[in-house]
């Protein structure tokens, strides 16, 4: 069947095909209509499978259609937002927003992508010119929202696309907060790779009696791809991959790590071995992250390090190769992470480096996907048959971060009054243990403080003598000693407390102070916190 047979009009056939595009994908075959159809629609499809122009070629076709009954728009109106596209990062917004106008050239709409990690002023200028289609990032919209610079009261079209990867990313809220301001009688498009709870609980309350489609079975990978597992040790991965690329030579690898911290190790290891890479994830500018992806895409770069998150999006016609230098954590990545080669009816391979820590973590990805991967030990790295595996977490504290020190809270010498929180990942202040966990949090809230003494669960300064109180998640306060003492005595500060910055004030050399226990009738309260996954 061709497009043209779909409903779509000679305009959007005709770009399609300048694209190289002259027959349909399954999700197209499905989809095309029942967007047309001007229903709700939860659509399962794989990465890969044509499902971006599954929902943007209806979309322009809806759009151009004139409505029975409707006024034609005066000339020189202000163009209103009528189609909304949620993506969960910037490169997956940067691409539906390419096919928009690649698909849309003939139409005469306009579009606009708006994300963070970029100057919010040029997005500004665009959108005040007026835009019939809006892809965005939940955080960056919002920022417009509150800024007053985007007017959503006429979207007609919710998108909300690869929307498993949003709710995994701490999305919703941000979701919630959209929806509220969009107006009740819209039609509303979820895609998503993967079904979980959350995502079923999502489509409940979000879509209204929805045309559902799946062209694969739920959480399944692409048949085209060819998937390996190396049994390796965890020191010698490296080594592996090196050996791999070379003895291969393969020239274009999409390479995955769990942490930014690992990503940039990986690249710089790999460009000492005379492998060109380079690592792309959230701490990366904008700039360094598009150009990256450029060079890797026209070729010029043999290897590019990704995080999951800033992996989403990439979209490379032949991708050979896909990695999984480390294992993840949700085996639902595992799925996303090798859509990325045997895409659109091509072949590519997926290639695991599992250690003896990953095992069980593998193995819940072949439940997840319903088969067992080919297990291939590559001579010269067979996997040491007595080395017991070590928790993950506890070998990533490092990658996590260091929480600063030098940051007490509460009530400090003098008249300080107030509420403290303190957070470290990784390690402590100087002077304490590692926080369980490689977190650690206090609060306090309390009346004036007295020399030599913090409140409740405020962290320490480092170089500070005598003993302060740090709680750590899930645990009492416990002492812990400090040390730096000015001239053996105790330093203290004056001033009050402020949040997120140490008191400033003279500090004078006195003898220690007692110190006077916690009350048992205002216990410190453990401060939980999260990272929101906000991508602005």
């Amino acid at each position: 069947m061709s497009f043209s047979a779909l409903g779509l009009s000679e305009s959007i056939v005709r770009a399609v095909s300048e694209h190289g595009y002259t027959t349909p994908t399954p999700i197209q075959l499905q989809a095309i209509p029942a967007v047309l159809n001007g229903g709700d629609l939860l659509a399962g499809a794989q990465t890969g499978t044509g499902k971006t122009a599954g929902f943007v070629l209806p979309i322009l076709q809806r759009l151009t259609t004139p409505k029975p009954g409707a006024m034609p728009v005066p000339v020189g109106t202000k163009r209103k937002v009528r189609v909304l596209v949620l993506t969960p990062t910037r490169e997956l917004a940067a691409q539906v927003e390419e096919s928009v106008r690649t698909y849309g050239k003939y139409t005469g709409l306009k579009s606009t992508v708006v994300y963070g990690g970029v100057g919010i002023n040029p997005q500004i200028s665009i959108l005040r010119q007026g835009v019939d289609i809006l892809v965005a990032t939940p955080g960056r919209l919002l920022d417009h929202q509150q800024q007053r610079t985007v007017d959503l009261s006429q979207v007609e079209i919710l998108v909300l696309d690869e929307a498993d990867r949003m709710l995994d990313m701490g999305f919703i809220h941000d979701i919630k907060k959209v929806l509220a301001v969009l107006p009740k009688a819209r039609q509303n498009l979820l895609f998503s790779a993967t079904f979980s709870d959350d995502i079923k609980k999502l489509a409940d309350s979000l879509l209204n009696n929805p045309a559902l489609i799946e062209v694969a079975r739920r959480n399944s990978t692409v048949e085209m791809i060819v998937q390996k597992v190396h049994p390796v040790d965890r020191d010698k991965k490296r080594e592996l991959l090196t050996h791999l690329i070379k003895e291969n030579n393969w020239h274009q690898v999409l390479v995955f790590t769990r942490t930014k911290h690992g990503a940039n190790r990986l690249a710089e290891q790999l460009n000492k071995s005379d492998i060109t890479a380079l690592a792309i994830h959230g701490n990366k500018s904008q700039a360094a992250r598009t150009k990256a992806l450029a060079e890797f895409k026209k070729g010029d770069l043999q290897v590019l390090v990704a995080t999951d998150i800033a992996a989403r999006g990439i979209d490379i016609d032949q991708l050979p190769h896909v990695v999984n230098f480390e294992i993840p954590n949700v085996p639902e990545d595992y799925v996303h992470r090798i859509g990325r080669t045997g895409r659109a009816g091509a072949t590519g391979e997926a290639i695991s480096l599992v250690c003896v820590d990953e095992i069980k973590m593998f193995h819940e990805i072949e439940r997840l996907i319903k088969r067992e991967v080919e297990s291939v030990v590559i001579p010269g790295f067979e996997p040491d048959p007595s080395a017991k595996a070590q928790p993950i977490l506890l070998r990533s504290q490092d990658h996590q971060g260091r929480g600063r020190a030098g940051q007490g809270r509460g009530g400090e010498a003098g008249s300080g009054q107030g509420r403290g929180q303190g957070r470290g990942q990784g390690r402590s202040t100087a002077g304490s243990k590692p926080a369980a966990g490689g977190r650690n949090a206090g609060q306090s809230q309390g009346g004036r403080g007295k020399p030599g003494q913090r409140a409740g669960g405020a962290r320490s300064s480092a170089g500070t003598a005598g003993a302060s109180t740090s709680s750590t998640q899930g645990n009492k306060p416990k002492p812990q000693q400090g040390h730096g003492s000015v001239d053996g005595g105790t330093q203290t500060r004056a001033g009050n407390g402020t949040a997120g910055n140490a008191s400033q004030g003279n500090s004078t050399a006195s003898a220690p102070t007692p110190r006077r226990p916690t009350p048992k009738t205002n216990p410190a309260t453990p401060a939980l916190f999260r990272k929101s996954g906000r991508d602005r």
